[in-house]
């Protein structure tokens, strides 16, 4: 095994992030974890109620959601809140993803308690104001055209589309302009009380406080909230490709081109997950960008910008390759592509390329574990895949197990050029499918 590198003194290998997990009556999660680094305490709460719950026939209603959430509630109306939250110098911020509508800020330990119980307060009694809800319909309107218009997200939305036929990974998480503009509040209302329920929710607190007030108010916030389990959603099952399609998106007056060029993979409980992860870093990040970065952007110097990304999921999710290129560059470039992924699925990686890769993974967990926000995070997504309070140490441990003949079985298993799915979208004409 290679050996470790030089780590951040603030988080001692040994030592780890060491949170606190507790479980109220009602289901309600609350982990804790006491930093002394600066003043400030965040808060992240994540409900198990992401895009996968859209209505199929309203993708984008939970996106929809998050935006109008904190326009109001039972006790404070928009303006109260707005006010609430730029007094104590807070930013509010919430987002939607596959698995989880999350709603976080960071404020000083002393607003603590006010802060926690006013984001209660959004969750558990928010009044969704039709007023509200129109003018964040127009700014999310807004937002799909700007979308519909950037060649990067065309190609990774079509992409996952044509993954994920007659799956909630394939369906826009904005959802589309005529879509949002029939949501109503009746719509957006029925969902929030279908899917927010206790047991859905994870409570984390980071910061400057001691464990047991942090779980204390947390208690005292959400102890008596009470509301239906809606269940776990049902996903269909994912079907990989096996053969090659390639998609172009026309847009002539755009500077260049974006190409999205994937496969499904994997579920993050898969035992070949950290061989697959590693796989992926030699693949698209490592230094530069890993075996593409140098290929394509340094040696041959056709890419603006080209990496790879793995998004194992609760469900097979994702790995993608990504590269903005001129318009001339289009085909040299999706056959070096081809070239990467075929060559390391027949040859597979180099022991010195997976040293280097442990090493940088390894290595970089400190300084990605730097923040109380980062942190939170971190502990959210432990949650969701039921990783263990100790993951933080196991996780190096885990990567640094991986043999080279794991790693070059996952290449194996995920990488075939013969079923990849291309999407290029930007200043290019081709036949719309071939």
């Amino acid at each position: 095994m290679p050996p470790l590198p030089q780590v951040s003194p603030l988080t001692p290998l040994g030592a780890g992030l060491n949170p606190s997990r507790s479980q109220l009556a009602n289901g309600v999660v609350v982990i804790a974890k006491q930093t002394r680094t600066i003043p400030a305490v965040t808060i992240n709460l994540a409900i198990r109620a992401g895009s996968v719950c859209d209505p199929v026939s309203a993708p984008g209603a939970m996106h929809l959601l998050s935006r109008v959430i904190d326009r109001g509630t039972a006790g404070r109306s928009a303006a109260e809140i707005a006010e609430d939250l730029d007094g104590r110098g807070i930013t509010l911020t919430t987002g939607v993803t596959r698995h989880l509508f999350s709603l976080a800020c960071t404020c000083l330990s002393e607003d603590f308690d006010a802060v926690c119980a006013l984001l209660g307060d959004i969750v558990m009694a928010p009044t969704l104001p039709d007023a509200e809800l129109a003018i964040r319909k127009a700014e999310v309107i807004t937002a799909i055209k700007q979308d519909d218009d950037n060649p990067a997200i065309q190609a990774v939305e079509s992409l996952m589309d044509l993954l994920y036929p007659r799956h909630p990974y394939g369906r826009r998480t904005k959802g589309t302009a005529e879509v949002v503009e029939q949501l109503t509040r009746e719509r957006i209302a029925a969902l929030w009380a279908e899917r927010f329920a206790p047991s859905e929710l994870s409570v984390v607190v980071v910061g400057d406080l001691p464990v047991e007030r942090a779980k204390d108010v947390a208690a005292g916030v959400f102890g008596d909230w009470l509301a239906p389990s809606p269940g776990p959603v049902q996903l269909p099952q994912v079907t990989p490709a096996t053969r090659r399609q390639r998609v172009v998106i026309s847009m002539m007056n755009k500077a260049q081109a974006d190409v999205a060029y994937g496969f499904t993979a994997i579920r993050r409980n898969d035992p070949a997950y950290y061989a697959s992860s590693l796989m992926n870093n030699i693949l698209g990040q490592y230094s530069m960008g890993g075996r593409l970065g140098d290929n394509i952007r340094e040696r041959q110097g056709m890419a603006y910008y080209t990496f790879s990304s793995l998004d194992a999921n609760l469900a097979e999710g994702p790995l993608v390759v990504r590269a903005g290129i001129s318009r001339e560059n289009v085909d040299r470039a999706v056959a070096s592509i081809d070239d990467e992924i075929g060559r390391f699925s027949r040859e597979g990686a180099t022991p010195q390329e997976l040293k280097e890769s442990q090493q940088y993974l390894i290595g970089s967990m400190p300084r990605a574990l730097e923040t109380n926000a980062a942190i939170a995070v971190f502990l959210q997504t432990a949650e969701l895949f039921g990783l263990g309070l100790d993951y933080d140490l196991r996780l190096r441990e885990h990567l640094r197990a991986v043999t080279l003949d794991e790693v070059n079985a996952a290449a194996k298993r995920l990488l075939d050029p013969d079923r990849a799915t291309i999407v290029i979208a930007g200043p290019y004409e081709a036949p719309d499918v071939i």
